[in-house]
């Protein structure tokens, strides 16, 4: 867990203008924005180290949309998405830089917007980074239900913390969160069966980050995201509703 080095393998090549939604300032954020009309329901998509311009993470903020829902990706990185190409960077110093505890008070920012928008349930998704601002975030009640996809660390003690309806969907190779550990984790959150339901599912043969740093050429590496999504997708259909 102490190394993050698979987090900046394989970066995407950023696209300001892609996507079928637009980019607005939500909360004092640059927001990637795609959304259902009418919708009243929002789900919050939090970015890994790339940032919220990465291509393949809007492709899927307008698939959840095409689900009847308002999807929001906020720039909580200002403008600084990690840039492993660059001889310069300096993964340890991004690090400190964007603690996940800034993430967390910067989502629940745009949580309240949202809320103060007239939105009646929120759900979110958290991507590597994002998956351990998420964990913090599911320790109140703001949002209806969460999904953690191939975590950064994340304790025990967040865990123990988590308040409601969440989903962990994790790697079978991953050297920053190993299975055996997220199962761990799994056998944490069953002991709160009572109070919300949980759901931990490993999937194999994939590292990660690989439902955001798939190829399009590739289609077994395509196949395998995409049912990840779908596993987060129904997980909003059926805390979040439509």
């Amino acid at each position: 867990m102490s190394s993050h080095h698979q987090c900046f393998n394989n970066p995407p090549t950023l696209n300001p203008s892609y996507g079928a939604g637009k980019v607005e300032e939500l909360a004092g954020f640059q927001t990637y924005v795609t959304a259902s009309p009418d919708s009243n329901l929002a789900i919050l998509l939090i970015h890994d180290a790339f940032g919220y311009e990465a291509p393949n993470l809007r492709n899927l903020a307008d698939k959840v949309a095409s689900y009847g829902f308002f999807v929001v990706v906020p720039d909580l990185l200002y403008g600084d998405p990690a840039d492993p190409g660059n001889p310069q960077f300096d993964r340890q110093a991004w690090l400190a830089t964007h603690p996940t505890e800034k993430g967390y008070e910067d989502a629940k920012k745009v949580i309240a917007e949202l809320k103060s928008r007239g939105f009646s349930a929120i759900g979110a998704a958290g991507f590597c980074w994002g998956g351990m601002v998420l964990v913090k975030l599911a320790s109140g009640t703001e949002l209806l239900a969460g999904v953690i996809l191939h975590p950064g660390p994340i304790t025990v003690e967040e865990i123990n913390a988590v308040r409601i309806p969440i989903a962990i969907l994790g790697a079978e190779n991953d050297h920053i969160f190993p299975a055996d550990q997220l199962e761990q984790l799994g056998h944490v959150l069953a002991t709160k069966s009572g109070q919300f339901e949980s759901y931990v599912k490993i999937f194999p043969g994939v590292s990660h980050g690989w439902t955001m740093k798939y190829k399009e050429e590739d289609d077994s590496a395509v196949k395998v995201a995409e049912e990840a999504h779908l596993d987060m997708l129904n997980w909003f259909l059926k805390y979040v509703g439509k």
